[in-house]
């Protein structure tokens, strides 16, 4: 049983018929991903990957029994999709698109909170369920199965930490991209919790960046619950300057707490193990599952 998704999982794609969708869909496809149906407004009846494509969410859950969307909108449109499939009922919604404008992000926040939806994203790679499934734009090659959970607001590095651990002779149980813009769906504390009670993980890899409370906030609860499970933890940015975005909208220095090092202080009186470099999750994860 993976984090969100498992064998069972059914997937529809909104923006099924978009240059992004038709890429990736055929990806997860290749992959064994259960993906059912598409959501392209206007091309209702029409057949696309050898799956039916409908006019919204409702139908395509009535058709197809979906209960995992992921989202291939362009940035203007992304929040009305996002509640559109909240609206129908899809429990676990990935958000792949980046650039969502803040105040789009907060209605959606709001709009979701009380509901049984999901949220992962936006802009982020998406979950992959090692060997199982996979519902995003992450490589698949690069995931073995294993017993480590990786949650990481980085595409890229999310995949360097699976990279790593598997040279180090190990593997994933279930990878999540959270994504790295100021207002997101699920959090890393949230993930680090259901890895903590997941049976198929044995460690976590957590992967922040400057910016924000996530990190911190899921280290205090690692410790308050007494270090059940090895952590390891990295956090990007240790050059970056005060005051500059990089690379995520979320991802900014406004002060000292917000610096890569003063985080990993933190994570470190929290009981997690911190690395200086994404090169040092591998031989650090062994360590810990000899």
């Amino acid at each position: 049983m993976g984090i969100f998704l498992d064998k069972n999982s059914r997937v529809i794609v909104q923006g099924f018929t978009g240059k992004e969708g038709v890429f990736h869909s055929r990806q997860m496809i290749s992959y064994g991903t259960i993906l059912v149906g598409g959501v392209s407004p206007g091309k209702e009846g029409q057949s696309h990957l050898n799956r039916p494509i409908f006019n919204n969410v409702h139908q395509a859950i009535k058709a197809t029994g979906a209960d995992v969307s992921v989202i291939f909108v362009p940035p203007y449109f992304a929040s009305d999709a996002i509640i559109e499939a909240s609206n129908a009922g899809i429990k676990i919604v990935v958000c792949i698109t980046e650039g969502i404008p803040i105040a789009d992000m907060i209605k959606v926040k709001q709009y979701i909170k009380n509901r049984k939806t999901r949220l992962i994203g936006p802009n982020c790679p998406g979950i992959i369920t090692t060997e199982v499934a996979k519902v995003g734009i992450m490589p698949g090659f690069v995931f073995k199965q294993g017993c480590v959970g990786i949650v990481s607001k980085s595409g890229t590095l999310m995949y360097e930490a699976a990279y790593q651990v598997v040279k180090a002779g190990y593997g994933i149980s279930t990878a999540i991209g959270i994504g790295g813009d100021p207002i997101i769906g699920t959090t890393t504390k949230e993930v680090v919790e259901l890895f903590m009670e997941d049976d198929q993980t044995d460690a976590i890899v957590m992967i922040g960046e400057i910016g924000g409370e996530l990190e911190a906030e899921a280290a205090h609860w690692v410790y308050a619950k007494g270090n059940k499970k090895p952590v390891i933890g990295f956090i990007a940015g240790q050059t970056a300057p005060i005051g500059r975005t990089m690379g995520h909208a979320g991802a900014i220095v406004g002060g000292k707490e917000d610096s890569a090092f003063e985080k990993m202080k933190i994570l470190e009186r929290c009981g997690i193990h911190v690395v200086n470099s994404p090169a040092e999750i591998g031989t650090n994860v062994a360590k810990f599952l000899l």
